[in-house]
């Protein structure tokens, strides 16, 4: 920070600007607050998201070279194991390839087959890791395929769906003029999420899910499905309870048809869907054959390295300061091959990496830790791992904070908390955030659900209070420019351009390390642990560790 004052105020900005920014650099170290340097932020950055790395892909080359290199730096650092001697821990990955021209599985409505075509119709594969599996399987519409008590909702009530495959619609209820605060509104809570829907049709004992795909529901375009699941190896965590032996999606108009072809009108259906009273419906169809997927086991790691607490009993507890190394790998043959992800998230790792060298020479009364997470790209696969079988025990772990493409563009007024304020962590965040001349940005409706997409959520599900910390987006510099510039990443995100560029101004991924560090000293030196609000959903989970 003291290298980014000197910079600041070498450019003769307005002097407001100017006092602005040094107050913000200034106030950790008169909190006697580790300080974040950017030097060593940047060396990282740039090397994570160099072509060596070959973009971290899960399952390749560059994420071997990754976890050699994390868990050098992290011992360089001076962070001890938190685990016995290694700085790893293990995640069993299962890699899954789709074999639809191996396969002969087809749609059968009304005693006659429903030609649906692999790609543009309908994906699939294996849920459960397992390559083959034979189907005779009835078709059921569970409507939104929610169980969810505290709303009164149970689309599952009265039906066995033991042994068949549901279709059924991704998003929540939508919001009525007699309640328009249903399912959070227009916001997309969890129940929304197609990850929900797979994990509520395992528990439910189906054998597959089908979910049914419109742009608006699922907020892009069935290209992106297509893509994801037709067009390379996806992976899951190698556990064969892991998931409904078939998962898939299908196209709206492929599910009209076939409905149609049972006897069924989709819209209507979907339009009993949106009340509380809807119950599940028979399809006059069924999936027949055999489907096939090509899988093979992967190991990755997650790396993790602790700065011990100090207060005799309070080190028994710990703070997580957590993001994923992983990114999409080399893919295809010609051009560039590589997506860097730089930005997504080279810039997170290497955010941890520079607060873990500073957290190390001032320990806090709790326990920190630093976490490298693997395959977040795949499903928050590391996360997952470490929440199923923690380093540290979870009822015992004060809060989890996370970093997720940090601000590239330059130093900001504001800092993200979007989900901070389900628990205590906001109020604290807020405060942490008043002492470096900063505020807590504004919150918008979480319409994409944000707060279910990356890694802290394995650990709210777990009961951690835990979200990510974002980058502002009030400017203090060149404010439309540094907009601009924002705004442009967006076609780079998930694509090759997503590369580091020497230029780039990095006083906002600075200032954004500082924050959470700043925020986890908060944390690790108070005197309890932050507690979620009452009656959020993900707190109940928190009783039930204790």
């Amino acid at each position: 920070m003291q290298k980014l004052f000197s910079s600041l105020a070498a450019t003769a900005l307005a002097s407001s600007l100017a006092l602005a920014f040094s107050a913000q650099a200034a106030a950790p170290a008169a909190q006697g607050l580790p300080i974040v340097q950017e030097a060593p932020l940047r060396a990282h950055l740039a090397f994570l998201s160099n072509d060596l790395l070959e973009g971290r892909g899960t399952g390749q080359r560059g994420a071997d070279l990754t976890v050699a290199y994390l868990e050098t730096q992290a011992q360089m650092a001076g962070l001890q194991p938190v685990r016995g001697n290694s700085y790893r821990q293990s995640v069993q990955i299962a890699g899954v390839k789709s074999l639809p021209q191996e396969s002969s599985l087809q749609a059968v409505a009304g005693g006659k087959s429903v030609p649906l075509a692999f790609g543009p119709d309908w994906v699939w594969a294996t849920g459960d890791s397992v390559a083959a599996h034979s189907f005779d399987a009835p078709l059921v519409f569970v409507g939104y395929g929610i169980t969810a008590p505290e709303e009164g909702w149970n689309d599952f009530k009265g039906a066995d769906v033991k042994g068949k495959i549901v279709v059924m619609m991704v998003n929540d209820p939508q919001p009525t003029s007699a309640e328009p605060s249903r399912f959070a509104g227009k916001a997309l809570t969890y129940y929304g999420r197609w990850t929900y829907k797979f994990e509520e049709a395992k528990r439910q004992g189906a054998a597959g899910v089908l979910l049914i795909h419109t742009k608006p529901s699922a907020s892009y375009d069935w290209s992106v499905v297509q893509n994801s699941w037709s067009g390379s190896e996806r992976f899951q965590l190698a556990d064969r309870t892991a998931g409904t032996p078939l998962q898939g999606w299908i196209a709206e108009d492929a599910a009209r048809r076939l409905f149609a072809a049972g006897g069924q009108d989709l819209d209507a259906l979907r339009a009993q869907a949106e009340s509380k009273d809807f119950k599940a419906v028979a399809l006059n169809a069924k999936l027949s054959g055999e489907m096939k997927s090509a899988v093979r086991k992967v190991e990755q790691f997650n790396i993790a390295g602790m700065v011990p607490g100090t207060d005799p009993t309070l080190k028994d507890e710990a703070v997580i300061y957590s993001g994923h190394w992983d990114h999409l790998g080399k893919q295809g043959e010609t051009g560039d091959t590589i997506y860097n992800g730089a930005v997504d998230n080279a810039s997170g790792t290497a955010g941890l990496l520079a607060m873990a060298q500073e957290a190390v020479k001032k320990p806090a009364k709790r326990t920190q830790i630093f976490l490298w997470v693997a395959a977040e790209e795949q499903g928050l696969l590391g996360s997952a791992a470490y929440a199923a079988d923690p380093l540290w025990p979870l009822n015992k772990t004060a809060a989890a904070l996370n970093l997720d493409s940090l601000n590239f563009v330059g130093a900001t007024h504001d800092i993200g908390a979007q989900g901070s304020e389900r628990t205590e962590l906001g109020a604290m965040a807020a405060t942490v955030a008043k002492a470096m001349g900063m505020h807590i940005a504004a919150a918008r409706p979480d319409l994409a659900g944000g707060y279910f997409r990356s890694d802290h959520f394995s650990f709210a599900k777990a009961g951690v209070p835990a979200f990510s910390i974002n980058g502002g987006r009030e400017y203090i510099k060149d404010v439309a420019a540094s907009k601009a510039k924002a705004a442009a990443y967006g076609p780079r995100y998930h694509q090759v351009t997503d590369e580091y560029d020497a230029s780039w101004d990095l006083s906002g991924m600075t200032q954004q390390a500082q924050f959470t560090l700043n925020l986890g000293q908060a944390v690790a030196n108070a005197a309890r642990m932050p507690a979620w609000k009452a009656g959020d959903a993900f707190g109940k989970a928190r009783e039930q560790t204790k």
